[in-house]
């Protein structure tokens, strides 16, 4: 049996850039070992299994190591393939059933827009280890159900960071959120992300830590809409509009690669 798959690069216009992520088409629900597997084979950074529900899509995410309950990138890519691939009309909005309940994504023009849960942190006391996994010294510590928080004092410091990756997966958190003030025109802040407790050295832009960081910022910069900038070597840019305990992420997504899995 074969398995429609695609590989897109989301939250970018130009290919190459943002963040790519293998999306698998299945007739029906998959085995978890079995996408395990094909996410560990994919070696990207999330792999969305996709199939047909009573009232949209069901929708999976895993990393090479582990599923995750939340995905930015990932579904946007997923909605960018079932629009494109003819799974569903052009312009249409897409509902996702996931293990964070129900997603939509809508599109206008170009820009692909998710309606996602707001993920906003809680401050917490200095984290064992983290200063030192950073090799600097947080102006802010917070947490969510998923991730750590922590902002650093400037720009340069988040995207010039070498943190110590078996210190960072050391701590226990899903992610490490670096993020900074921005001092780039038509942006508010800049981000990285650090997973390597889930098999994600850096992940090149998150949609899920802006679920948390549209409301960090909001909060600070007195804004309903923010733009972010993720500054890896890939980079990308993620819009952020605040919908009380919901957020909606924009972004562009770039078709690299069609095919079918064969196993």
């Amino acid at each position: 049996m074969s398995h429609e798959m695609h590989l897109v690069d989301a939250f970018t216009g130009a290919p190459f850039r943002g963040n790519v992520a293998a999306v698998c088409i299945t007739d029906g629900p998959a085995e978890p070992a079995w996408m395990q597997q094909v996410a560990a084979e994919m070696k990207h950074s999330e792999t969305a299994f996709l199939h047909p529900g009573k009232d949209g899509w069901n929708l999976r995410w895993f990393t090479p190591e582990s599923e995750v309950d939340l995905c930015g990138h990932a579904t946007l890519a997923a909605a960018f393939v079932l629009w494109i691939a003819g799974h569903a009309k052009p312009g249409s909005a897409i509902a996702f059933e996931t293990k964070s309940g129900t997603l939509t994504a809508n599109k206008d023009g170009d820009l692909i827009t998710l309606n996602f849960p707001a993920e906003p942190v809680t401050s917490t006391a200095s984290v064992p280890g983290l200063d030192r996994a950073l090799g600097v010294t947080p102006l802010f510590t917070g947490r969510n159900r998923f991730d750590l928080l922590a902002e650093l004092p400037t720009a340069a410091d988040v995207c010039t960071l070498e943190p110590d990756m078996a210190a960072l997966a050391a701590i226990p958190a899903r992610g490490i959120i670096v993020t900074a003030a921005s001092d780039l025109p038509h942006f508010d802040f800049v981000s990285r992300f650090f997973a390597p407790a889930v098999g994600v050295p850096e992940d090149p832009v998150t949609g899920s830590a802006h679920c948390c960081l549209g409301p960090y910022w909001g909060e600070k910069l007195r804004k309903i809409e923010l733009y972010g900038f993720q500054c890896s070597a890939r980079g990308g840019t993620v819009r952020v509009t605040l919908l009380g305990d919901r957020v909606l992420l924009g972004g562009h997504a770039i078709h690299i690669f069609s095919g079918s899995l064969l196993v």
